[in-house]
């Protein structure tokens, strides 16, 4: 304690002693946290304390335009959205029934086959498809939201139902008011007393097509919670709304653009300069020469040309200047760019110039590490999940599927193997030891297990009939090529 301190201790020991314990604390903070120190190099730094939604919606109408700019103009941030695509969908998440019931599962299977083919009220793709507009939408624009709109009996689809892809433009964020019973609405998303979402407000048409102003009113409309899907990842507690994944890359694409540009620049002036000519007297060229419309001498060059000057003529010719190094700034910048979007650079660029085997697949693995977190944390439960349970709802309805709990197994395809004959053992393995069931090792590879089960089957037949015998049919020989001991005796029997 101070001479303050004692001083205030006289008249009051309680205030001197908190003025020493909060003195302390000071102390303590100072020395532990740099961060927290205020002077030169945290100087222009702005660290306001705002909650997640509060900072989203000041921030997401411009990230979003600018993320979309960037994707339709800028090489590396479309590479990057489709990759991250490519890895999230691939070919589609596949859906499997788990009732507990063999015969009810196949219903449903072959129920669910036939509806993805016509689930896009688009009518221009299948429910893989959508997944990947879905995931291309919530990579871009930060979040995407599915209508899932019921159809009637007439409309001649095997389910009712169908599916509608929006861009979150369509979700009134001008519209948060309270609600009596203690509900709110939050940048147009409706919610109870609890806090649970119970509906959204959206536009008919997306407000940035003009033409339609002209025809349909633009006054949002409330659509109750069942029947929209909104899928995007959440980086905050509380989050409501999703933020383009470029959003940490956005500033430092836009200046390796700009770099970039005034690079060519300087290399096009300076090419422009190809030679100067000293001592030259009037009407004397170095090339052929020619006069354009102002009545200014244009003399032109070409490759190998050999001019021969008169003598004490001095001629020197530009030497551009290297771009010293440029290719390593922009290599370290991309670097940046690549962790900012949550790739490795060799995604991003295509670059593997310096990589090997090892590396390679060390990258990929975290890589996909995360790939397969937002499939099981996003994509499935945001999406796959309301539209198999709504599925399942009005096939009930509809008499199509018996009565009771349909359950679901989602399998996401699997990546492409690095090195594909060392997966191709490790599966089998897996298969062997009980690790993974034969169904699933075929839907990781993006086929329909009943489907090809089925083929196997009718192949299997046809072989028999035809008295043909394969080295890759495992019932008559073992991996190396060999007959099974079975089957041996069963030809010797034969013969007997």
């Amino acid at each position: 304690m101070n001479w303050l301190d004692r001083t205030v201790g006289l008249f009051s020991p309680r205030r001197g002693l908190a003025r020493a314990r909060y003195r302390q604390a000071l102390a303590i903070t100072a020395r532990g946290y740099e961060g927290v120190g205020v002077g030169r190099r945290t100087e222009g730094w702005r660290t306001p304390g705002t909650g997640a939604n509060s900072e989203v919606a000041v921030a997401l109408p411009r990230l979003r335009d600018r993320s979309r700019d960037l994707v339709r103009n800028n090489p590396h941030a479309a590479k990057a959205v489709q990759a991250l695509v490519s890895n999230l969908v691939g070919t589609g998440i596949v859906a499997r029934a788990r009732s507990g019931d063999p015969e009810r599962n196949e219903a449903a299977d072959a129920l669910w086959s036939r509806f993805v083919r016509q689930c896009d009220a688009d009518g221009r793709t299948d429910f893989s498809g959508l997944q990947a507009l879905v995931a291309r939408t919530m990579v871009e624009s930060g979040e995407c939201l599915v209508r899932l709109r019921p159809r009637r009996r007439d409309d001649g689809l095997v389910v009712p139902l169908q599916l509608q892809v929006l861009e979150a433009d369509h979700l009134d964020g001008t519209r948060s008011a309270d609600l009596p019973g203690g509900g709110f609405i939050q940048q147009g998303i409706e919610f109870d007393g609890l806090g649970r979402r119970v509906a959204y407000w959206l536009y008919p048409m997306h407000p940035g097509e003009v033409a339609s102003f002209r025809r349909r009113s633009m006054q949002s409309r409330r659509i109750p919670a069942r029947f929209v899907a909104h899928v995007f990842e959440r980086l905050r507690p509380g989050q409501e709304r999703g933020v383009p994944w470029c959003a940490p890359a956005i500033l430092k694409l836009r200046d390796l653009d700009e770099y970039d540009d005034a690079e060519l620049i300087r290399k096009k002036i300076e090419a422009c300069f190809a030679a100067f000519v000293t001592e030259g007297e009037e009407g004397e060229t170095l090339g052929q020469a020619r006069i354009d419309g102002d009545g200014r001498r244009i003399e032109s060059f070409e490759p190998g040309m050999i001019e021969y000057l008169p003598a004490g003529r001095d001629v020197k010719f530009a030497s551009p200047s290297a771009s010293g190094g440029y290719p390593e700034y922009m290599r370290l910048q991309l670097h940046a760019v690549a962790a900012g979007f949550g790739l490795t650079y060799e995604l991003l660029t295509g670059d593997l110039s310096q990589v090997n085997y090892s590396s390679i697949r060390a990258g990929l693995i975290e890589f996909r590490r995360r790939m397969e977190a937002l499939q099981w944390q996003v994509l499935i439960p945001g999406l796959c999940d309301p539209v198999w349970r709504r599925f399942v709802e009005l096939a009930q309805a509809t008499g199509q599927l018996p009565s009771g709990d349909f359950g679901v197994e989602w399998t996401a395809p699997r990546f492409e193997a690095v090195d594909p004959l060392k997966d191709a053992k490790a599966d089998v393995l897996a298969v062997r030891a009980g690790g993974m069931t034969l169904k699933e090792m075929i839907a990781r590879n993006g086929y329909d297990p009943n489907d090809v089960l089925a083929e196997i089957a009718e192949t299997n037949q046809l072989l028999d009939r035809l008295g043909l015998v394969l080295d890759s049919d495992p019932r008559r020989s073992s991996q190396s090529g060999r007959p099974m001991p079975n089957q041996e005796n069963k030809d010797d029997e034969d013969d007997g």
